[in-house]
């Protein structure tokens, strides 16, 4: 099957044009409020207090937001109250996502007039940049371009009977047609993981993925505590999962059934194309921004139902650059919230739908919005803070 998508320089594909500011930061807010097209991160992370392994970190996901394929070209603010560090200088920046052909240009407060001439200048080149990327032309491609990241959330009994394997439909097709597909959530395979070795391309592949569970469930004891005590959330049990290994058993459905490539970090970008498992965190303000840094030109929220009666779901942006699609299982949350959800596979449930069929439907969904359909989420403007993934103290 094939979608209609932005060709890179590099060769990749993206499903949006934009022009990205970074890092976060006054001025560059002021660039994006004043220049139609842009987008940039927010976050209050500028690495302080953070060690050298968690700064890495921060720079490898604004590196990888700057060479997602959705992403024409690139300002830096080298003004940026982290980029005295060495890891987040704006020249590593800008020489590491220059190489992959986009046009970079750096700001320097300093040497531009201050926060106010950098920001005019800003204003200037993210007007060039925005009609310079106005007049690249959507191109028919082969699907083999998609690159998909997933996280399911709210998991109740509905995620693991038809949402997750679902989504495990659509990541065995992109995977077949030599596309990538990510999933990740560390703390929700553990009781699971042992079946995900089982799938890896090799034995240290699949040590990996046991040695990602190991350190979780030992950081936990760390603390006196047992992960099992925290997880699964009041929300998993009030939507009627009852352990940890029965909430990973279903999660890990979103897999689909593909060989396990690699193990990545947090906003790694896999070498190869594929199917990976990505070492990260449940949250979605810190998964969803990992994702789009490691090449994902689309990324997908599997929602239950469980504890969100009389709460909103309907959630910013957090992929950055990434359209980010609402999908569930669950009859009751997809009733709540009809005007956010972009797929639904309660068809299964209610037997009005194989899930060969419903996972067939949510393929040709995301080959839609791969082309241009906004997903329901991109049509509101509103954003919150998102932050890295880190695994050390802070300072």
């Amino acid at each position: 099957m094939t979608f209609l998508g932005y060709v890179r320089p590099d060769g990749s594909v993206g499903t949006r044009n934009y022009v990205l500011v970074i890092p976060q930061g006054f001025i560059t807010t002021k660039i994006c409020d004043f220049v139609a097209g842009t987008k940039t991160i927010t976050t209050s992370e500028t690495g302080s207090g953070r060690t050298a392994n968690d700064r890495e970190a921060i720079a490898r996901m604004l590196i990888g937001l700057g060479r997602n394929p959705n992403v024409a070209s690139v300002i830096i603010n080298a003004g940026n109250a982290g980029s005295d560090y060495p890891e987040m200088k704006a020249e590593r920046m800008a020489d590491e996502i220059a190489s992959s052909g986009k046009w970079v240009e750096v700001l320097y407060p300093a040497r531009d007039g201050g926060t106010m001439g950098a920001i005019a200048k800003g204003v200037q080149i993210g007007r060039k940049m925005v009609y310079e990327a106005s007049k690249v032309r959507r191109e028919e491609v082969g699907d083999e371009h998609l690159c998909v990241g997933v996280k399911c959330g709210y998991s109740d009994t509905t995620s693991g009977v038809a949402g997750n394997p679902a989504i495990g439909y659509l990541f065995d097709r992109v995977v077949e047609a030599g596309g990538t597909a990510m999933f990740g959530e560390t703390t929700e395979i553990i009781g699971a993981e042992q079946f995900l070795a089982k799938r890896a391309l090799n034995e240290q592949v699949g040590q990996a993925i046991l040695d990602a569970a190991a350190t979780i469930e030992n950081r936990a004891k760390s603390t006196g505590l047992d992960i099992r005590t925290v997880n699964p959330i009041p929300a998993n049990i009030k939507g009627g999962i009852s352990s940890l290994e029965e909430k990973s058993l279903g999660a890990i459905h979103k897999a689909g059934s593909a060989t396990i490539q690699g193990v990545l970090k947090y906003a790694e970008r896999p070498q190869r194309k594929g199917l990976y498992f990505v070492d990260n965190w449940m949250g979605g303000q810190s998964i969803f921004a990992g994702y789009a840094a490691a090449g994902a030109n689309i990324v997908l929220f599997q929602l239950g139902g469980g504890g969100l009666e009389g709460k909103t779901i309907l959630e910013p942006f957090p992929s950055v650059v990434a359209p980010f699609l609402w999908a569930t299982a669950n009859p009751r949350t997809y009733a709540m919230a009809t005007d956010s959800i972009d797929y639904y596979s309660g068809t299964v449930i209610e037997g009005t739908e194989t899930p060969e069929e419903a996972g067939e439907r949510l393929y040709r969904t995301v080959i839609d919005i791969a082309s241009g359909t906004l997903s329901r989420g991109e049509t509101l403007k509103y954003e919150e803070p998102i932050t890295a993934y880190f695994q050390e103290p802070q300072f």
